[in-house]
Formats: structure tokens, sequence, C-alpha cells
């Protein structure tokens, strides 16, 4: 079990590194329209890229969940035990956390390195109402968590089915965090992980903390749902 959370503590912390510190510190380089900015397209292959290469990497260690709302899922749809929940999540916040921690204070070292917590998105924090990149509203917001992360599960599943095609999970699962970025960062900057959100957002200031709790909630219900639903479709999925 102790090598179990070790994966999940390294894959996590790579996940928020790679896909929080490509937010914080790649999207806007150099200014609106600079040519080196990666903007919305490449921070969501960034997340995609750390799931595809963490999973690859530490999957065959701890089944690489990376995210409590994928564990919440995974044991809703029944390919997971309820004892080892606890000890995953908090090995997840914590490797979101030591993340979080990095990044700072790699962000810090540049003199153009501003925090807002009034400012949607601040260090790559997730938000609704008028701290959503889009000025989406709570229920928007809450109904897009539930309904990506749900998704994210039935890919999860499905990938990882006995039937499915072997050693293609990864990239499956990689790809579509990438459309979960791609059609969410306007909304709510992107959660669908309360690991990822708590990782930044104690960095962020108040306003991401105020709003934390969604970023909890919704992703778990979402992901029991997705696996529920997953459980449900193909009943003998182990």
């Amino acid at each position: 079990m102790i090598k179990r959370l070790g994966a999940e503590f390294i894959g996590t912390f790579w996940l928020v590194l790679g896909g929080c510190g490509s937010a914080v510190l790649a999207a806007n380089f150099g200014g609106d329209g600079n040519p080196l900015g990666i903007g919305l397209l490449g921070v969501s292959l960034a997340f995609g890229l750390t799931v595809l290469t963490g999973a690859y990497a530490l999957g065959h260690i701890s089944g690489a969940h990376f995210n409590p709302a994928v564990s919440f899922g995974l044991w809703a749809g029944g390919r997971f035990p309820a004892k080892d929940l606890v000890p995953y999540v908090f090995a997840q916040v914590l490797g979101g956390l030591f993340a979080g921690f990095i990044l700072w204070q790699i962000a810090s070292g540049s003199s153009a390195f501003a925090s807002d917590p009034a400012a949607a998105g601040n260090f790559a924090s997730n938000g609704f109402g008028e701290l959503s990149p889009g000025g989406y509203s709570i229920a928007a917001a809450f109904l897009c968590e539930v309904v990506l992360t749900a998704m994210f599960l039935v890919v999860i599943m499905g990938a990882t089915h006995r039937k499915a095609p072997a050693g293609f999970a990864p990239i499956a699962i990689g790809l579509a965090l990438t459309l979960i970025h791609l059609i969410s960062i306007p909304v709510t900057n992107t959660s669908v992980n309360p690991a990822r959100s708590t990782g930044v957002a104690l960095f962020a200031g108040s306003g991401a903390i105020s709003q934390l709790w969604m970023f909890w909630i919704a992703p778990i219900l979402g992901g029991m749902l997705g696996g529920m639903y997953y459980r449900w479709l193909a009943p003998n999925n182990d």
C-alpha cells in the first residue's frame, strides 16, 4: 500500500504541476498575441499529457487515479475497494498541495508574477460567478463539473475494461481530459479533480478557497454517477 500511495502522490503532483504550471507559466507568456504563449489549447493538452504519461509510468503500481473523483467513481463502479478510498484521497491531496507549493516558488521567481485573489482563474484556480473565466453562474458551473466528470469516468472504465484493446487506455484517458478542458476552461477553469483544485486554491487566496467546496462536491458526485452508469452498462466490468 505504501508504494501505491507513493505512486498516487507523485502522479497527482505531476498532474497539477504540469497542467496548472502550463496555465500559470506558459498560457500567456509574453502577453496576449505572443506566439510563444500556449493559450487554452496548450493548457488543455498539457493536462491530457500529464495523465497520459503518468498512467503509463504509474498505472501498473496504483491504477493511476490521481484524482479523488476518479477513486470515488471507480468505487461506485465496483472497481475499487472502499477501504482504500481515504488513503488514496489523502495521498492525492498531498501531491496536489506539494505541486502547488513548488509552482508558487517557481512563479514567484519572476518579477512579472502577480497574484490577485479576486481575479478569475488566479494561479490556475477554479471558480464560478465572478471567479469563473467566462462569468458562468454557480448552476452552470456545477452542472458542467458533474457531467464532464461523469463522462470522464465512463471513458476511464471503458478504456480499462478487460475487453478493451490492451495498452491504449492512457491515450484515451489523456485525450478525454484534454477534451474536457477544451470544453470547460471558460466555465470553471476546469476542475473535475478536487486534488487539483485544492492544490492551487490554498495559494490562490481567499476567493478560490471560499469556492473550493463546489470543486469537491460536483466532481465526486459526477464521478460516482459515471461509475454507477458504467457498472449498469457493463456489469461484468472487472
